[in-house]
């Protein structure tokens, strides 16, 4: 059952969603709903996902999809779409000047592979480099990357924009953003999502 609430009369969304969901997508893929905020647009959904490969998880992350039918100037557009990607990645990256750069391809190149044609597209990417010292010498550095990307659809049909949320994930915990059905391959780089634990140790 779903945990949203649909704004009555607001159609266009229900049927884009309904439409979404039922899209086929990427086999090491797995989402789930979540409540959506309910402050930032007339009608929103909300999910989380997680890419994993030979039962570990690479990455995970949050999309929110929003919709204004009078539209805001801000989007330039009624729908917009603000996804979360989130990845911890072998402490090589720690020294890796240009990962913001890579990154962003990531983002760029995900939804060129899907068709997901967009506009006011824009992504902030955060490197958080975590080392240990004195009694705690001995646990390995870390490096988790976080972005948060926001565009707006050029069109109703989310499906593929949904498909590119799932492919930037696979980017960010080394898989090729492949197309559904797809069989995975080894990473490309050694890359788990964060855990809660990992925040905790690192305060």
């Amino acid at each position: 059952m779903s945990v949203h609430r649909f704004r009555t009369g607001d159609d266009t969304f229900r049927v884009a969603i309904d439409a979404m969901s039922r899209a086929a997508l990427r086999p090491d893929f797995t989402w789930r709903e979540i409540p959506a905020p309910s402050r930032m647009a007339p009608s929103a959904w909300a999910a989380t996902g997680e890419i994993e490969n030979q039962d570990e998880e690479l990455a995970s992350g949050r999309l929110v999809i929003l919709h204004d039918p009078a539209g805001q100037e801000a989007w330039d557009g009624t729908f917009r779409m603000v996804a979360l990607v989130q990845a911890q990645l072998e402490p090589e990256f720690s020294v890796e000047a240009m990962l913001g750069d890579v990154a962003w391809s990531w983002v760029t190149e995900s939804l060129e592979l899907h068709g997901a044609d967009s506009r006011e597209l824009g992504c902030t990417a955060t490197r958080v480099v975590s080392q240990s010292y004195g009694a705690l010498a001995s646990r390995p550095s870390t490096v988790d990357v976080e972005m948060r990307v926001s565009w707006t659809p050029e069109e109703d049909e989310l499906a593929p924009h949904f498909a590119a949320w799932t492919a930037m994930l696979a980017a960010a915990g080394g898989l090729p953003p492949a197309p559904p059905r797809v069989a995975p391959i080894a990473p490309a780089h050694r890359a788990r999502a964060p855990r809660p634990q990992d925040s905790e140790d690192t305060r």
